[in-house]
């Protein structure tokens, strides 16, 4: 069992969730790899490759639907037993879907809240009952972080993300009371909002904006990342990273709870 700081990443076998994975190894931390079983060869595959260049415990991996309570409560269970009492837990999985308000079905909008809102309040809750029962951290090392993936899109409206955006300003909402209540158990509760980034999620957003708008694949991203992004390009994922890990998971946020921070690039201007 590691003595290291430990993390749990949820939608990390790729993309953003990957990326803060290895900077948060390179920071020194162990960490559980989480993804769904449709994904799990990426999963062992970043596994062994951590544990290869980092030693041995420092990465595991853990197939779990954010979706369902009860795997929720089964992934911190054996990372804690693999890796050692839980110090962050990053709720990172999220999906995307592309439709007009008018198009959109029940099952659409109940699909995206159960694994953009649903599966980040499974993991805030499951996660915050472990710390607590875990009792303090060791005086001087970093204290325990809930963090979440929120989006520009729970500050700014974007046509045919409707439901996508209303999950998002549903965690950045939740987020901020989570804050308040975990005040007093010294458990800090934030999250990160990324802009338009190179990932798979954004792969299909521009394909699917781009049949509705007629615009050949590539060329939303590119509309989108030169109009509204002042610094004038598409993010990739260590831009979040980066931050997630160099400020929310690091002693230099100890005074820092309820807060979105954005990485956008300039977007969004709070």
């Amino acid at each position: 069992m590691s003595v290291k700081p430990t993390a749990i990443v949820t939608g990390s076998a790729r993309g953003i969730g990957e990326s803060i994975v290895r900077y948060l190894v390179d920071a020194g931390f162990a960490v559980c790899i989480n993804d769904i079983s449709a994904n799990k060869s990426l999963i062992d595959k970043l596994v062994n490759e951590l544990n290869s260049s980092h030693g041995k415990n420092t990465a595991i991996g853990v197939v779990a639907d954010v979706t369902l309570p009860d795997e929720v409560k089964q992934m911190i269970d054996q990372s804690v037993k693999a890796i050692g009492p839980l110090t962050v837990m990053i709720a990172n999985a999220g999906i995307a879907h592309i439709a007009g308000s008018l198009e959109l079905t029940v099952e659409d909008v109940k699909n995206v809240f159960n694994v953009n809102f649903n599966g980040v309040f499974n993991c805030y809750t499951a996660a915050a009952r472990q710390m607590i029962a875990q009792g303090p951290v060791p005086e001087g090392t970093l204290g325990y972080r809930i963090l979440a993936a929120a989006s520009i899109a729970s500050f700014k409206p974007f046509p045919t993300l409707g439901h996508y955006c209303a999950t998002k300003a549903a965690v950045r909402a939740f987020s901020q009371t989570f804050a308040i209540e975990m005040a007093r158990h010294k458990i800090n509760v934030n999250c990160y909002a990324p802009g338009i980034v190179g990932t798979a999620m954004w792969d299909l957003i521009d394909e699917k904006l781009g049949q509705i708008e007629g615009r050949p694949p590539g060329e939303t991203v590119k509309k989108y990342s030169t109009e509204l992004t002042a610094m004038g390009r598409v993010s990739v994922p260590e831009d979040v990273s980066k931050t997630v890990v160099g400020f929310l998971c690091n002693k230099s946020s100890d005074f820092v709870t309820g807060q979105t921070i954005v990485v956008d690039g300039g977007i969004v201007f709070n």
